[in-house]
């Protein structure tokens, strides 16, 4: 027991010292950016000023530009000319295939509405399968709904039916939005690595990356028990 008491003891030290040095190093390089701010003369805080404004500026046009190309709302394209080019303008595209009769569909609606408005720097389009054969049959859609995720003018990947939502109708937004995010279709700022599901002991332990052969083997069906 002395023995044991000794080694927790020497571990204790040695994370309180690990603890104590990565502290210093932040101290001590937040002393420098503060020495650093605190020598610069006026002439190089206005050129620091300019920069960040014009990055500001930037990032305002950039945004006003994906506004005019129609990002920033969830919008219905009538047909399948217009997938192509809606696809050509923007380098991220996020399209839901859906079918009228699929409740599923209703679901994903609702959580694409509230996504296209929060990321603005990817384009979120609605596409009514039954109305555009040749697409799903090029893009080998067989399950309602299917999310097309396209990058620069490229299908990446999809979301096929709610197999990476946590299996369950009540998937939450962030649910979606994290698997965007680890297709790199939106900017994600939240951990990759943890999958916001609302059961993490229900849905974390058994979640398994979608298999796209199998799932997209399928006859064209919908991924849900309303048919």
């Amino acid at each position: 027991k002395m023995a044991a008491d000794t080694s927790v003891e020497i571990l204790q030290k040695v994370l309180e010292n690990e603890i104590l040095q990565t502290t210093k190093v932040v101290e001590e390089h937040l002393d420098a950016e503060m020495q650093k701010l605190d020598q610069m003369d006026e002439d190089e805080l206005e050129r620091l000023k300019q920069r960040r404004l014009e990055a500001l500026k930037k990032a305002q046009q950039q945004k006003q530009e994906w506004l005019s190309k129609g990002h920033g709302e969830y919008r219905e394209i009538p047909s399948e000319r217009d997938f192509f080019q809606e696809v050509k303008e923007s380098k991220n595209v996020v399209c839901h295939f859906y079918r009228d009769t699929t409740f599923r569909c209703q679901i994903m609606d609702k959580h694409l509405t509230v996504l296209a408005k929060k990321h603005v720097e990817t384009k979120f389009l609605k596409l009514n399968a039954e109305k555009s054969p040749f697409l799903c049959e090029r893009l080998r859609i067989r399950v309602i709904p299917t999310l097309a995720l396209v990058k620069d003018g490229k299908t990446q990947d999809y979301v096929v039916g709610f197999t990476d939502l946590g299996n369950t109708d009540d998937f939450t937004t962030e649910t979606l939005e994290w698997r965007l995010g680890c297709a790199d279709i939106i900017n994600y700022s939240g951990n990759l690595m943890d999958p916001p599901f609302q059961s993490q002991k229900k849905f974390g332990t058994s979640f398994t990356k979608l298999d796209k052969k199998t799932i997209r083997g399928k006859k064209y069906d919908s991924d849900s028990d309303d048919d």
